[in-house]
């Protein structure tokens, strides 16, 4: 994991939710995105994007958060790579689910557009600490 956040891919299905979380996070975050719609089009794109950080939207029809998150963790370049949960699903449960996986965190839908930025540079400094 390089030492600074500065890629991130983005793989939400809802259009309004990603134009919202691209444009904060690219101004407000100063993070170079790629927002895709949804899991097959995240691994057609992730290396050609290379990112440092992935944010999963957790339901998504056809290929869903959980399995996106498992197809980009058989990818041995990527087995380390931080990837979050941005979603709606916030159940004890669920959000259990997701660190079980390897999750570095989850973040709350709907997000406060002004705080998204510092919610993921939060993550990914707990993610480099716990390496």
């Amino acid at each position: 994991m390089g030492a600074e956040l500065k890629k991130i891919l983005y793989v939400e299905d809802e259009p309004d939710i990603r134009d919202i979380a691209k444009l904060v996070l690219e101004k407000v975050g100063g993070y170079e995105v790629l927002a895709v719609e949804g899991g097959h089009e995240a691994l057609d794109k992730i290396f050609e994007f290379n990112p440092d950080m992935v944010l999963l939207d957790a339901m998504m029809p056809e290929m869903d958060g959980p399995t996106t998150f498992k197809e980009i963790r058989k990818i041995p370049v990527y087995k380390k790579t931080p990837i979050a949960f941005l979603t709606a699903k916030l159940m004890e449960s669920d959000i259990a689910s997701f660190l079980e996986l390897g999750a570095i965190g989850v973040i709350a839908k709907p997000f406060d557009p002004m705080t998204l930025s510092n919610q993921v540079s939060d993550l990914w400094s707990e993610a480099k600490v716990s390496n």
